[in-house]
């Protein structure tokens, strides 16, 4: 099913077991080689800094730092990155995996599809790891992987919200090429540009959701809903600080930003610990200038 309206959406996804590991068994990530604000990228994408000074080495400490704090939870497998796709940090946007398939997105713009050719990502996945290749980018449809699509992946259930990042024709080749049970679409409020900047699913029982990055209101207030009292709502204040784009590396583990912690309030943190989680926060303060934050710079292997 791939569908906008809510009730249909979740009078099916309510009878969608979880019965498939809600969390990556690794992660792969790209180092930030040559990392600086691409102009491209800025024209939809209104959390860039550009006109902040970037220090790369300071970029390259930061990253090292994610990866020693998220290797604690699980492998993770790390790329150089190029001086010639600057926006490389950020590879969930342009690869994903599920159990039987490499699924290259299709990039909006050209200095980011140029990630999406790199052979040597590519045969790692295909002949190293024994996943089938689908290449979106040979399809009409725009569409930038788990940054518009946030997969609820023990459900099999997918939130899928259309910007310029991502439309409704590549909404349904991603809907195919994940597999999904159910994928409902929504529009991105204005000056949005993906979803997981404004949408978390964690673990598969709970959620952190942005009500006002969303165009209409009705939609997040089904999604809370439906995970109940693990609903947790952001403010916009909250969500421009990045605390919408965190990450559940285990049943127990979410990873976000330092800058995304310390804007949750005393009520949210109580409620993620209710909820059986605990906090890896990571200083990213020079990697967000380029618009993302922790999650994006995760690609998740399954």
């Amino acid at each position: 099913m791939i569908t906008r309206d809510t009730r249909e959406f979740f009078a099916f996804a309510s009878s969608c077991a979880a019965d498939a590991p809600a969390c990556a068994k690794a992660v792969f990530m790209v180092t930030p080689e040559g990392f600086c604000l691409a102009e491209q990228s800025a024209t939809d994408n209104r959390y860039m800094q550009m006109s902040a000074m970037v220090d790369a080495a300071s970029a390259h400490a930061e990253h090292r730092a994610l990866q020693a704090v998220i290797r604690r939870c699980l492998p993770v497998i790390c790329f150089p990155g190029d001086p010639e796709t600057p926006d490389a940090v950020f590879p969930n946007n342009v690869f994903a995996l599920t159990p039987e398939h490499l699924i290259l997105g299709h990039m909006r713009h050209p200095v980011r599809q140029r990630e999406a050719a790199r052979d040597d990502i590519r045969r790692f996945f295909t002949e190293t790891l024994g996943r089938t290749l689908v290449d979106l980018g040979r399809q009409p449809g725009i569409c930038e992987l788990t940054g518009s699509m946030v997969i609820d992946r023990s459900r099999g259930i997918g939130f899928c919200g259309l910007s310029e990042r991502c439309d409704e024709t590549g909404a349904r080749a991603m809907h195919a090429a994940f597999g999904l049970r159910a994928t409902l679409m929504f529009n991105l409020a204005e000056g949005e540009y993906h979803t997981n900047v404004v949408l978390s699913i964690l673990a598969g029982r709970a959620a952190v959701i942005a009500p006002c990055g969303f165009r209409d209101s009705r939609v997040p207030e089904a999604i809370a809903g439906f995970y109940g009292g693990t609903a947790i709502q952001l403010s916009p204040a909250q969500k421009a600080d990045f605390a919408g784009n965190c990450i559940a590396l285990s049943g127990q583990d979410v990873f976000l930003s330092a800058r995304a912690a310390a804007s949750l309030d005393p009520h949210q943190l109580a409620m993620l610990d209710t909820s059986g989680f605990r906090l890896h926060a990571v200083p990213m303060p020079t990697l967000e200038l380029a618009g993302g934050s922790l999650r994006c710079c995760v690609g998740e292997i399954y």
